[in-house]
Formats: structure tokens, sequence, C-alpha cells
């Protein structure tokens, strides 16, 4: 079931999935397939953030990378601003390329140590030549300030920067080609809480300013109920809830969410004498044996019979609420 269609929405995915080839046993062995995303479709309105949120594993930066087409889609569209991004060629993919930037994970890694600031944050400017070359320098200098850097500071080299500093330039390389979609993967894991807070409280104002669309990838459940407008929870390759933030954090329905939200610190006493913790036992199943059933089964403490038998699929038990559990239904309760 994917969300309707209107010109409000700039990304619609639509029954995304993406395999890996894997060979087991001799080399001539039988070839299996790891399938890291699974058949999931959302939908991003624009100016808006959706995070997908998950477990290491869970497949949810496998999807991000292929909604950006860093990675190979095996089935699904990708409609970006109508258009279906994973079958464009040549200049119509160069033209929509710019569109679409990702902030990784790494501010340590995901710059090049031997680039001046300046020509990292004007690369992709050159690689897909969508401005003329006059006007480059002027909109290099225009980010530096917008992102909390020194006009100075375009002169140095990545090791010359602090972790935020260095993830600023990040941010900066992604806004070059005035994108309409920005891709953030695990923006500020990488970094200390004090400037964790500073980096989304950057990106929400960049947000404002530019009319910006975030989809916004994250295991940290605490970063994303301040960032995001509504959340999809991954689990094994499957969208198993997809909810606005506030139904999604004041009524959990799926036991992952639920065993997930009951991790979250919080600072308010009530609530965490409200919050009863939920232990997640156990491991999930092999990847490359899924269950024919619930592939959270194993693991869910008010599991049936059921669940085991065949694959919930993601359901509307409330406005805007989907999930994808035998156990909920139109009442909308957990089963917790």
């Amino acid at each position: 079931m994917t969300e309707p269609r209107n010109d409000d929405v700039l990304l619609d995915v639509e029954n995304l999935t993406v395999r890996f080839a894997v060979k087991r046993g001799s080399t001539f062995g039988h070839k299996s397939y790891l399938y890291a995303v699974d058949d999931i479709s959302f939908a991003i309105k624009r100016g808006e953030t959706l995070a997908i949120v998950g477990e290491s594993g869970s497949g949810k930066t496998t999807a991000a990378l292929a909604v950006a087409r860093l990675v190979e889609a095996y089935q699904g569209k990708v409609n970006l601003d109508g258009e279906d991004f994973l079958q464009l060629e040549d200049a119509d993919l160069r033209k929509a390329r710019a569109k679409v930037q990702f902030i990784f994970q790494d501010p340590y890694s995901s710059l090049n140590p031997r680039v001046r600031a300046e020509k990292i944050v004007r690369e992709p400017l050159e690689s897909l030549q969508t401005v003329p070359a006059p006007e480059r320098q002027a909109i290099v200098d225009k980010l530096f300030t917008a992102v909390g850097l020194h006009p100075e500071q375009q002169r140095l080299f990545p090791h010359q920067f602090s972790g935020g500093q260095r993830q600023r330039i990040g941010i900066a390389r992604a806004l070059a080609t005035q994108p309409e979609l920005i891709i953030c993967d695990e923006p500020v894991s990488a970094l200390d809480v004090a400037v964790q807070a500073q980096i989304l409280n950057l990106l929400r104002k960049l947000q404002t300013e530019f009319g910006l669309t975030y989809l916004f990838i994250s295991h940290d459940l605490g970063v994303v109920q301040h960032m995001c407008d509504s959340i999809a929870v991954m689990y094994m390759g499957k969208i198993v809830e997809h909810a606005d933030r506030l139904s999604l954090f004041n009524n959990p329905l799926h036991p992952y969410t639920s065993a997930l939200l009951s991790a979250v610190p919080s600072v308010d006493k009530k609530r965490r004498e409200a919050t009863k913790r939920i232990l997640i036992p156990g491991d999930p199943p092999d990847p490359l044996a899924l269950p024919k059933g619930c592939r959270f089964a194993n693991r869910c403490p008010a599991a049936q019979p059921q669940c085991e038998d065949s694959q919930p699929p993601l359901t509307e038990v409330a406005p805007g609420h989907k999930v994808a559990c035998h156990l909920v239904d139109e009442k909308a309760v957990s089963p917790l």
C-alpha cells in the first residue's frame, strides 16, 4: 500500500527491493540472494522530514543508497518530482542528480584529506556542471556562511577542522547543487552529544531557509524525535510501522517499535516511571533463510502461532498510522 500521490509529494518510493547475490559453499556452489530491502514503499512531502529508523542490519541505509542510485535496486520505483529516478540516463540523470544529495555518516572519512575545503564544496558543481563556472565561487562563499564557517577557512584541509566543522563542510557540499531532497545517513552519530545538537539545529535552520526535504536515516529515536515529521521503522528489510512523529511516540503499535522506544532515555521523571523497559531476546533470523511468517516473531514477547505462519502486510489501522502486525487491528491497540 503506497502513499497517495499529489503535488505536495516530492519523493514517492514504490515497492523498492534491493538484493545482493551471495555464493555459498564452493566456487560452483548454489547462489543465494540476500534481500537487504524487501518491497518497501513510502512518500515524503515537500519541506518535510521522514526518518527511517532501525537497528544495524535493518536495511535503512541500503534503502537510502538505492533511492540515491548509489546501489542498484532490483525492482521498484523511485518517483522524484514526478519522474522515475531509477529509469533516467545520461543528461536527464545528471540533471536529476542535482536534486538529490547525500550527507554521509562519518565526517572523518567522507572528505578527501588531500583537497582543500573550498574545492570539496565546489566538487558537485564541477561534476554535474549545472552551474556556469564563473558563478561557482560565489555559491561556495554563500554556503560557507550558511553552515557557520568563516571565509578564510576555505583554504584549510579537512584535518585542520574539528568533527563538527567537517560535517558542516559535508552539509555545504550537499547544498551546492541547490537540491530539493537531502538524504542524511546517520549525520550526527559520529559526533559528541553537544556537537550533535548544533548540527541538528543547523539542519533544521537550513531546511527552512532553503526549502529542503530530508530523508533522515538513524538508529537513534531520541535524535529523530526532534527532527522528523514522520517515521518509518524497519526490521530485516521490511517497514514494520509508519506514522507521524506524535502518533508513533505516543502510541507505538508494533512490538519492535515499542521495544526501541522503551530504550530511549528521558529527562522526564514521570515518563521514565511510566515506561516499561522491553527487552528483545535472541537474534534476528538468518537473512539468507528468512521465515515465512513475521520476521520479528522469534523475538517478539507477544507472538502467537499465526505470526509464524504468514507475513503480516503493512496496514493502515488509524489515519496515517500503518503497522505490519497480525495482533493489531482497527482499534490500534498495541499487543504489549
